[in-house]
């Protein structure tokens, strides 16, 4: 009996675990996404955004592709079976991807816009390290990261320029409630 899988097995592998990564990655980037009210919130609204502040309908198709990506190099470390650094970069995808599920709630619940520009620094060096390890497992996973690392670059320095910005917004709460009051 030998030890090898068959090319056929190989890719059933791989199917049954982007099947299941994927959409998981995908739904749990959806759930982190809508913690704290996202982009909507009164909070939010009013903040002066700053210049390089995109349309707000691109941080959600943005974030999609980025989860499917990330969801398939996950799958490409996960069915490398035997690739020495495997359990490392896996376990560096999961730090990675529990600070990254973070970010949302802590700027946008707690509105912490300091607390999420040192998370997303530490989100960037967590997504390099990982980049690194998976690139070592398989290169096109790491590969495949690569536009997700210049994102989290990119919104590092759009935290910054919030930051900017807006000195005193840092946990001020706007519910956005209207108050009257009268005089007698």
């Amino acid at each position: 009996m030998s030890a090898l899988a068959s090319p056929a097995q190989l890719r059933a592998s791989f199917i049954r675990w982007a099947l299941f990564l994927v959409p998981g990655i995908v739904l749990l980037g959806a759930i982190s996404g809508t913690a704290g009210g996202g982009a909507g919130t009164p909070w939010f609204a009013a903040l002066e955004k700053p210049s390089l502040f995109p349309p707000p309908i691109t941080f959600g198709i943005v974030w999609t592709i980025l989860y499917v990506l990330m969801g398939f190099a996950l799958v490409l470390v996960v069915t490398a079976r035997g690739a020495a650094g495997r359990r490392l970069a896996i376990s560096a995808f999961v730090i990675q991807l529990t600070l990254n599920l973070a970010w949302t709630p802590l700027f946008f619940g707690a509105h912490q816009i300091t607390g999420a520009l040192l998370l997303l620094l530490a989100i960037d060096v967590a997504v390099l390290a990982t980049l690194v390890l998976f690139w070592r497992v398989r290169p096109l996973a790491g590969m495949l990261l690569l536009p997700y690392l210049a994102w989290v670059l990119f919104a590092a320095v759009l935290n910054w320029q919030f930051l900017q910005a807006n000195p005193d917004a840092e946990g001020q709460d706007v519910s956005g409630a209207v108050s009257t009051v009268t005089f007698e």
